[in-house]
């Protein structure tokens, strides 16, 4: 049984920083990628970030330059976190981890972010 655990989303004003964290823990192998994205209110899903194999980094055109993704192993769990910097009233919405294998696509219970102007 796979577990992921978001926390760090909150209540910020345009122009100031977040720093979500994701940490996986469980049975983990296999993972081809990890990710972050994020559901506005009406709107579908979208990609934030990904991280492959721990060095490849991609990121919507909305977010970078103001996003960084990194992601850290420790003993039997891993963690990927999401610097938000230069915080934008669009950038409002729920957050959710996403960790992709081989065999399953895991999902976070989703994080708030929310960007005041």
């Amino acid at each position: 049984q796979v577990q992921l655990v978001e926390s760090g989303g909150g209540l910020v004003q345009a122009g100031g920083s977040l720093r979500l964290s994701c940490a996986a823990s469980g049975t983990i192998f296999s993972i081809n990628a990890m990710g972050w994205y994020r559901q506005a209110p009406g709107k579908e899903r979208e990609l934030v970030a990904t991280i492959v194999s721990g060095t490849t980094r991609n990121y919507a055109d909305s977010v970078k330059g103001r996003f960084t993704i990194s992601r850290e192993y420790a003993k039997n769990t891993v963690t990927v976190y999401l610097q938000m910097n230069s915080l934008k009233p669009e950038d409002t919405a729920v957050y959710y981890c996403n960790m992709n294998t081989t065999f399953y696509d895991y999902w976070g219970q989703g994080t708030q972010v929310t960007v005041s102007s």
